[in-house]
């Protein structure tokens, strides 16, 4: 009888036949699928490095193998010190700083790399590939420092940190901390690689990290426009919205696909919550044109994800192996640019949903905005005059959003001339990418907030229409009903209890946050 395995089977991703996916790299690096080098990949790239091989020997003049790197490719380096050199591009790199990436973020990085690498322009041998994919499956993640890249000549500094554990250098991630990268290559029984002449160039020369950054945050964006959208449906029905405001006929009249979109996603929730009847002819502008505002989003996601795509299947390092043409070429395809831009406009149309999201908690906490909802949704029975219910969430949620709005100053326009001059114009790819994923968090963090004063609102409208029915005085206009199972508030309800009395959030906070990192409330988005 074969052994048990706890562990679902992890499907195989052929990498180097065709252009991967958003999707297809979060699969890896998350480990839900394994790398494997298609057919001819190996072939393509031993053709490249023997080219390197064979210029050098023809003793040709090639950046970063006979010439010093940067500025100093004035420096001449003698062939037999190649080795050397690359060994060095990659110890004096070693200057990150700040946070380590999360092992998503570092395997993103090192599944990035590798689908520039497998394209065979790089002129690095076949093992590097091989080895990269080793990581993957055995979830050798480098500790990378997320600071130190001004997204031209790449992400150098940072991607030093990968290049270091191949050859057996610096440390990777463990549940414990940090580990030697020597002892975790050890324990599955793989030597460092000793890198060719241009081995550690290919490796750190690209804009990866920025990339690989920015796959993640278009999945936490993409997630984030659902479940925006999700709670504008809950909102709109606990405050007696008007749900004409979300109807086809409207959205198609402006034609923007992202918001003919999302007022869809509206109507679908709406309709699981069943009829009610509005309490005025319009709403405000942050319930009435929630579609336009989270539409703004959605299709900047769909051009984003083009130009993102075509950055991680591109060969974005220098210099270039023509392999056809015999010949290395010099160029500057490790400019991050698109990426940067890319990253400004997302963050900027993600925090725009977060301040959406908390003019919306506004309208629940006020009983002039909520239909006659309690006064910042307090739900304790009795004198209430003591609680407070969602008041410090909505002040937690405005100081969220406003760090979110602070951080959408694009970061690409902050070119800096460094490295003696050579790199005088800049992207600031990597930063932009770091800017996208901390607005991301904090809209999550705004969006969690909502969801529950969402679902306490909904919740005391059902109690509304419930106690109106025994005769007792109730807000005008209220419709009543509750969600039915499987909805947000169901969800939500089966990880945090409904506020009675005041107590502390920040765990409720976190448990929302889990059930979205989760997809548990977004469903559809992969």
């Amino acid at each position: 009888m074969p052994p048990l395995s706890s562990a679902p089977a992890r499907a195989t991703l052929d990498v180097g036949t065709r252009p991967l996916r958003i999707e297809e790299v979060l699969a890896l690096a998350e480990g839900r699928a394994l790398p494997r080098l298609a057919a001819g990949v190996r072939e393509r790239m031993q053709r490249s490095y023997a080219l390197v091989q064979d210029r050098l020997a023809q003793g040709d003049r090639i950046y970063g193998v006979t010439t010093g790197y940067g500025d100093s490719v004035r420096t001449d380096v003698p062939a037999e010190g190649s080795a050397e050199l690359s060994l060095h591009l990659i110890r004096f790199h070693g200057c990150g700083t700040g946070r380590i990436l999360e092992p998503l973020e570092s395997a993103a990085v090192i599944a990035v790399r590798l689908c520039s690498l497998v394209a065979g322009y790089s002129g690095i041998e076949p093992a590097v590939a091989q080895r990269l994919c080793a990581l993957l499956e055995h979830r050798i993640l480098p500790a990378i420092p997320a600071e130190g890249s001004v997204g031209a000549s790449g992400d150098l500094t940072p991607l030093s940190y990968l290049a270091a554990v191949l050859v057996g250098e610096r440390e990777v991630l463990a549940s414990a901390g940090l580990r030697p990268a020597a002892e975790a290559l050890a324990e599955h029984g793989l030597a460092p690689l000793s890198l060719g002449p241009k081995g550690a160039l290919a490796l750190m020369n690209g804009t990866s990290v920025a990339t690989a950054l920015g796959v993640v945050a278009f999945a936490r964006a993409e997630r984030l426009a659902r479940l925006a959208s999700r709670i504008t449906a809950v909102v709109s029905r606990a405050i007696g919205g008007n749900p004409e405001h979300f109807e086809e006929v409207v959205h198609q009249a402006k034609g923007h696909p992202g918001q003919v979109t999302v007022a869809q996603w509206i109507r679908d929730e709406l309709r699981e919550l069943g009829p009610a009847q509005p309490a005025r002819l319009q709403d405000r502008y942050s319930v009435r044109c929630a579609p336009h505002v989270i539409g703004v989003l959605v299709d900047a996601l769909e051009w984003s994800r083009r130009i993102i795509e075509t950055e991680l299947n591109g060969v974005s390092d220098n210099p270039l192996v023509d392999v056809e043409g015999g010949r290395i070429v010099h160029g500057g395809n490790f400019y991050g640019g698109h990426i940067g831009f890319v990253m400004d406009a997302l963050k900027t149309a993600v925090a725009n949903v977060a301040d959406l999201l908390d003019r919306q908690l506004m309208l629940l906490c006020r009983p002039e905005e909520s239909a006659g909802l309690p006064a910042n949704l307090v739900g304790a029975p009795g004198d209430v005059r003591t609680y407070h219910g969602f008041k410090a969430m909505s002040i937690s949620a405005s100081a969220l959003t406003a760090e979110a709005l602070k951080l959408t100053m694009p970061a690409s326009v902050f070119s800096r001339s460094t490295e003696s001059h050579n790199q005088d114009k800049v992207p600031m790819a990597t930063i932009a990418s770091r800017d996208a994923l901390r607005v991301c968090q904090l809209s999550e963090q705004v969006s969690a907030i909502v969801t529950l004063a969402a679902c306490q609102a909904i919740e005391l409208r059902g109690q509304a229409g419930q106690a109106g029915q025994a005769g007792e005085t109730q807000p005008s206009a209220a419709p009543s009903g509750g969600e039915p199972r499987g909805s947000l508030h169901a969800r939500v309800r089966e990880v945090v209890p409904p506020l009675h009395e005041d107590r502390r959030m920040d765990h409720d906070i976190a448990s929302v946050l889990r059930l979205l990192s989760s997809n548990a409330l977004t469903p559809g988005v992969p």
